[in-house]
């Protein structure tokens, strides 16, 4: 799947490494979105929520809430899914209260393996293929999801039930989920990566996990924090020569030196990762922000503008 076809779908699931700008870039993919005249979710799963805040709205909690014109979010908890999935088969409150609210109940519902990553990937993907109006409700749903080894595990979940479970609502529940998340044509993950060795390899890692262990639709590999390319190979030859000189010039001309070679390295990763995984890589620009909010955002969106 190419960069450009990123926003024709109906799910974006976005997650890497720990600390690579996944919300972030869950964030300006919205915007961009919403840009193109599309409504979009961006859900959260069981997090601190970052994604409202930096846009400038309040955390929206377990409720769907607007943040912008076109961009609401949400983020899902275990316990409020388990309310939504159980009133949508009891569908009477009383009951709900009298049977889930119990005690006893919720001891052994702790107890069910993977249950609490069925019922918040459940109300994600609900969302996905949800209509109002003969509709979609949603043109396009982003997942802020987990890290790593958590996101497998959640992604993992509904190919796990069809492997132990074997009949009734929750199989038939698992069915949909696991047709949903790997049909190429209306969901993409894409993973963030950072310009650093460890990253670099992790993201190939995490690929291959997700494409040959889970089967799923991987879109491109948005590859965060790339340092620009401030000097020509002239002109940093120039500048070698004036490194010994006295302050101002000599210390300038050595942090301009150690930004090219910053950008080097970063250049060396992406070849790399471009390499490791065999499709698009979307660069993204290291930007120095003393506040990391919509403004922000908004410049990472601009430079996803043309490349997706």
């Amino acid at each position: 799947m190419s960069a450009s076809d990123l926003l024709d779908r109906r799910l974006v699931v976005v997650t890497g490494k720990g600390g690579v700008g996944k919300s972030t870039v869950s964030a300006a993919l919205a915007v961009l979105a919403a840009r193109r005249g599309k409504r979009v979710l961006v859900a959260e799963v069981d997090a601190r929520e970052r994604v409202a805040p930096m846009l400038g709205g309040r955390p929206s909690g377990p409720v769907i809430r607007p943040v912008l014109p076109g961009i609401s979010t949400v983020n899902v908890d275990p316990r409020h899914a388990l309310e939504e999935y159980a009133l949508m088969v009891v569908r009477v409150r009383a009951i709900y209260q009298a049977v889930f609210e119990n005690r006893v109940v919720r001891f052994f519902l702790r107890a069910v393996p993977s249950l609490a990553e069925t019922l918040m990937l459940g109300k994600v993907l609900h969302e996905a293929r949800s209509e109002a109006h003969g509709r979609p409700r949603w043109d396009l749903v982003v997942v802020d999801a987990p890290a790593t080894g958590h996101a497998v595990q959640l992604l993992g979940t509904p190919r796990a039930l069809l492997d132990t479970v074997p009949g009734g609502p929750l199989r038939r529940d698992a069915e949909w989920m696991q047709a949903l998340l790997s049909a190429p044509d209306r969901t993409a993950v894409a993973l963030v990566s950072l310009p650093e060795e460890m990253p670099v390899t992790e993201t190939a890692e995490l690929d291959a996990q997700l494409g040959q262990g889970l089967s799923l639709p991987r879109g491109p590999v948005f590859l965060n924090a790339m340092p620009g390319a401030m000097f020509t190979t002239s002109e940093l030859d120039g500048l070698r020569g004036l490194s010994p000189s006295a302050p101002p010039l000599g210390p300038a001309a050595r942090a301009a030196l150690l930004q090219g070679a910053q950008r080097e390295r970063a250049e060396a990763q992406a070849v790399r990762l471009r390499e490791l995984l065999g499709r698009d890589v979307v660069p993204l620009p290291l930007l120095a922000a003393d506040r990391w909010g919509r403004r922000a955002v908004e410049r990472i969106a601009d430079a996803m503008d043309g490349q997706v």
